[in-house]
C-alpha cells in the first residue's frame, strides 16, 4: 500500500495529523514534493506552533508563500496564530466595526480585537485561507501539516463552536436594538455571511472528493492509543481518513538493541494494521539511519511513500 492512490483522485487539499514528534512534517514535505516534481504547482502549509519546515526544507520559509529552492512549482509556508489573527482583522475588521460600531461604543482595533476572540474564529479563518486558496486556482495542491493531535481535533470542532455562537448572535443584537431603539445595521448580514462560510467551509472539507486525510503514527503504546482517538474523533465530524502512515519502523535490525526495538514495535504493527487495515490503506515508513531535511532526503521518504505495486 501507498500513497499512490491519491494520485488517482483530484483532490486539492491532502491534510497530515497525529500527535506530535511522529514525523508528520517529514512525510507531508516528502509528500509535497512528490507532487512538485510531478509537475503539479504545489503549496505546503505548517500551521504547527513550532513550524519546522524552514529546518527540512533547509531554507527561511515564514508568513508568506515562499518558493522552496531547487524544486519548480514548490512553494511553503509558515503560518503562526498570530499571523492568522492578523490575517483576518484585515479581511472582515472593516465588517465588524460597521456591522456592530452602533451597539458598542468601543474604538475600533478594540472592538475588532473582541470580537476576534469569538469561540472558533481563528480555526475557521484557518480554514478559509486554505479555501480561498483552492477558489484562486493557483495551485494545483495543498498539502498541510496541521498542528499536532490536540490542536487539530479543536480544528474539526470549529463549524459546532463557530455555529452555536453564530445562532445567539441574533437574538443578542434584536434584544439590544429594540432596547436602545436602533436601526438596522449590518449586523445580522454579516452572521448570515459568516454562516454560509462556515458552512461552505465544512461542506467543503467533509467531502473525499475534495480532502484527503492522513494519519501518522508510530509503533508505540502513545500512537497507537492517540492514532485510535483522532480516528474516533474524526468520524464523529464525517470525516473520513485514508490512509495510515505508521512511521520510524525498524526494517532491518543489525544489533540487538534494534532487534529488541523491533520486537517491541511488532504487536503495536499488528494491532494498527487489525483494527484500521480493513478500512484505510497503511503505509509502513523504516527508521532511517540519518536525521531527514534536505530534498536528497526527503526524495527517498517521498519514494518509499508513492511506491507502486508491481503486478
Amino acid at each position: 500500500m501507498s500513497l499512490a492512490t491519491l494520485d488517482g483522485g483530484n483532490r486539492r487539499v491532502i491534510m497530515f495529523g497525529g500527535k506530535g514528534g511522529v514525523g508528520k512534517t517529514t512525510t507531508s514535505a516528502s509528500t509535497a514534493l512528490h507532487y512538485a516534481c510531478a509537475g503539479k504547482r504545489t503549496l505546503i502549509i505548517s500551521s504547527d506552533l513550532s513550524p519546522s519546515l524552514s529546518d527540512i526544507f533547509e531554507t527561511h520559509i515564514g508568513p508568506r508563500e515562499t518558493p522552496i529552492p531547487g524544486v519548480s512549482g514548490l512553494y511553503g509556508l509558515e503560518i503562526s496564530p498570530d499571523e492568522v489573527m492578523k490575517r483576518w482583522k484585515i479581511k472582515f475588521g472593516p465588517q465588524v466595526y460597521a456591522a456592530a460600531a452602533n451597539l458598542v461604543d468601543m474604538p475600533y482595533d478594540d472592538l475588532v480585537d473582541y470580537a476576534a476572540m469569538a469561540p472558533g474564529i481563528q480555526e475557521e479563518f484557518m480554514l478559509d485561507y486554505v479555501l480561498e486558496q483552492v477558489k484562486d486556482g493557483g495551485y494545483d495542491v495543498i498539502v498541510w501539516d496541521t498542528a499536532p493531535a490536540g490542536d487539530t481535533l479543536r480544528l474539526l470542532d470549529l463549524p459546532h463552536k463557530f455555529l452555536q455562537h453564530l445562532r445567539m448572535a441574533p437574538k443578542v443584537y434584536l434584544g439590544v436594538r429594540d432596547k436602545l431603539r436602533l436601526k438596522q445595521t449590518p449586523f445580522l448580514e454579516l452572521i448570515a455571511s459568516w454562516s454560509e462560510l462556515a458552512n461552505e467551509i465544512t461542506d467543503f472539507f467533509q467531502d473525499p472528493a475534495n480532502t484527503a486525510f492522513v494519519m501518522v503514527t508510530i509503533p508505540e503504546a502513545l500512537g497507537v492509543f492517540q492514532t485510535r482517538r483522532l480516528f474516533d474523533e474524526f468520524a464523529r465530524y464525517g470525516l473520513q481518513v485514508h490512509h495510515l502512515i505508521i512511521n520510524h519502523v525498524i526494517a532491518a535490525p543489525d544489533s540487538d538493541f534494534m532487534r529488541s526495538k523491533q520486537h517491541m514495535q511488532t504487536p503495536y504493527i499488528r494491532q494498527l494494521r487489525k483494527e484500521y487495515g480493513q478500512h484505510v490503506q497503511i503505509i509502513q515508513v523504516p527508521e532511517f539511519p540519518h536525521e531527514v531535511k534536505g530534498l536528497d532526503r526527503l526524495n527517498k521518504v517521498q519514494q518509499v511513500l508513492f511506491k507502486r505495486s508491481k503486478r
